[in-house]
């Protein structure tokens, strides 16, 4: 055992004991025993307070504590090789780095295989209206081209997103999720990065020792088969549903103030809708811009990449120190389309920084 890994033991055992208010002798004398041992050790105490707790009515422990006792039977365990490692409290949110023989680039053949057929006039009309747009399917083959370049596979790599919402930002979670495992997820309303600075540092805990984290963000937007932009078809419904809701709903807001309208709401910023209240806040440096806009449908999206893009840079940057062996970030604007057809992305930032933090490669043009 390492000694970070000791130092986490004690740390579970003493919050526990104070939780509990009691002095757990016998579990610091079985934490001199072997470092194999140890973690055992510090599992079976847990179990016997669990039980203690809800069998002793002497033990007046909370039910929130009950449950802590209850959940941290299962904070440790050993690896197949030996090695001792902690696991999330819950098998759900369990991380899932993806190992084993097949590549990246394999993995992003086997999951194409259960998508859409490109279709010729879906994609001259996304890249009509989006040049630079590429295939959800290009991109991921690219991608995991680029990253395996670099040494970055499943098995040595921490996805983590900061997409939307909204269901059809999940159409690209899912495929990457598929390659290189369940993702951290960073996103809220519109992708803006709402799990900040503190998320970030939980996240980078997360990542494989010696291993590298793929961070993908971006705002969307829909465009229907008719090429309306800002509107999407989704599967069983009628109705052809706005794409992203988040962010019309924020531009419709700060149009209401540039075209003088908007009447004063004294509950924006209350806790029941604070992600769509920052949206709004963090889209007013773009007023002007919209207004001039010829399509202000299809430069929202760019718009809010632009707020994102500063947020998300800026929080890699207070959080560098815990990056590893190095973090790529994927990041631009998300399309989607219909439910028979292919979604796209136009990538507009691909770099790759070091374990210091800085960008030392761009590899965007890996894209093209």
């Amino acid at each position: 055992m390492s000694a970070k890994e000791y130092s986490n033991t004690l740390l579970q055992v003493s919050i526990i004991a104070k939780a509990t208010s009691l002095v757990p002798p016998r579990i610091m004398l079985h934490l001199r025993l072997t470092s194999n041992n140890r973690v055992a050790c510090a599992h079976s105490y847990c179990l016997s307070l669990a039980h203690e707790a809800t069998q002793s009515k002497r033990m007046k422990i909370p039910v929130a504590t009950t449950a802590l006792l209850a959940a941290s039977t299962n904070a440790f365990q050993h690896s197949r090789a030996g090695r001792v490692t902690t696991r999330s409290f819950s098998p759900s949110t369990r991380l899932n780095i993806l190992a084993g023989t097949e590549s990246a680039s394999e993995r992003v053949a086997r999951v194409m295989k259960t998508r859409p057929e490109e279709n010729s006039s879906m994609d001259a009309l996304v890249k009509e209206n989006f040049p630079g747009a590429i295939s959800n399917k290009e991109l991921e083959t690219k991608v995991a081209k680029a990253l395996e370049r670099l040494g970055i596979t499943p098995a040595n790599t921490l996805l983590a997103t900061s997409l939307c919402c909204d269901e059809l930002a999940r159409n690209l979670e899912d495929d990457f999720n598929t390659v290189y495992g369940h993702n951290f997820n960073l996103g809220g309303l519109s992708g803006f990065p709402f799990a900040g600075n503190t998320g970030f540092g939980a996240m980078s805990a997360h990542v494989p020792d010696d291993g590298y984290c793929l961070l993908i963000h971006g705002p969307h937007v829909g465009i229907t088969k008719d090429g309306i932009i800002g509107k999407v078809e989704r599967s069983g419904i009628a109705l052809v549903d706005s794409c992203c809701g988040s962010a019309i709903a924020a531009s419709n807001y700060l149009k209401s103030i540039t075209d003088g309208g908007m009447k004063i709401n004294p509950k924006l910023q209350q806790f029941s809708d604070f992600q769509q209240g920052a949206v709004q806040e963090l889209i007013l440096p773009f007023g002007k811009r919209l207004n001039e806009a010829k399509d202000r449908m299809k430069e929202l999206p760019y718009a809010l990449y632009d707020s994102q893009d500063i947020l998300v840079r800026d929080i890699i940057n207070t959080g560098k120190g815990g990056i590893k062996k190095g973090l790529v970030l994927l990041s631009g604007i998300q399309i989607n389309t219909g439910p028979e057809t292919l979604d796209y992305f136009h990538p507009l930032r691909f770099e790759f920084y070091d374990e210091n933090g800085k960008v030392t490669q761009d590899l965007l043009p890996q894209l093209k």
